[in-house]
């Protein structure tokens, strides 16, 4: 899980959910790149950060998508985000004798416009949240600055500034993450995506 670093941050707002990941792509200690994005868009309201082993979050991703795609073809409907957190979970599951190394964290927002964030272990155990989630190796620093900035009901613009302050100030306690983030606001009527340039040390 931290062979190749990386860490993603989700947080619910009022009527809006933001998602942050840093950029680096490494090899242990070794900075290989950091254009290395770690969050995907899987329809018009759900997002999905997945931390962990690259070629694993290659592949879980690869195949979360072709799921997505199938069910819209068959339902004739854009995925919820709870219905993706359960695909996710199934996906992993199924693979618990030879796990997929990878985090994934699940936001969103419902038909009502209401927040919905969850993160998984590599075998697919839900952990659901009203607040906020962590995956990758900077989780334990992002727990304790979410706990300390984090507050009900903040708007989009608000949330991204509590998103990235949360992300920035745990990402320079890991060596394993850095090297630039992506910050993604989504609201019901757009998704704003902003990158943040960070210490590249």
């Amino acid at each position: 899980m931290e062979y190749n670093g990386g860490s993603v941050v989700a947080l619910t707002g009022k009527n809006c959910v933001a998602v942050a990941c840093d950029m680096r792509y490494g090899e242990r200690n070794q900075t290989v790149s950091m254009n290395f994005p770690k969050i995907f868009r899987e329809g018009d309201r759900c997002l999905v950060g997945v931390s962990g082993l690259a070629s694993d979050i290659q592949t879980v991703t690869q195949i979360i998508n072709s799921r997505v795609n199938m069910y819209k073809l068959r339902e004739e409907r854009d995925v919820q985000p709870r219905v993706l957190a359960s695909m996710i979970s199934s996906l992993l599951y199924d693979h618990r004798w030879g796990p997929y190394f990878v985090e994934p964290v699940v936001a969103g927002l419902d038909k009502d416009d209401k927040p919905f964030i969850c993160s998984t272990d590599l075998i697919g155990c839900l952990a659901f949240a009203n607040d906020f989630v962590c995956a990758g190796t900077a989780t334990e620093a992002m727990m304790g600055v979410c706990e300390a900035l984090w507050k009900p009901d903040l708007e989009a613009d608000d949330l991204f500034e509590v998103a990235s302050q949360c992300l920035l100030a745990a990402m320079d306690r890991d060596a394993f993450s850095g090297w630039g983030a992506m910050v993604y606001v989504l609201t019901p009527t757009e998704l704003v995506t902003k990158e943040i340039r960070t210490r590249q040390d």
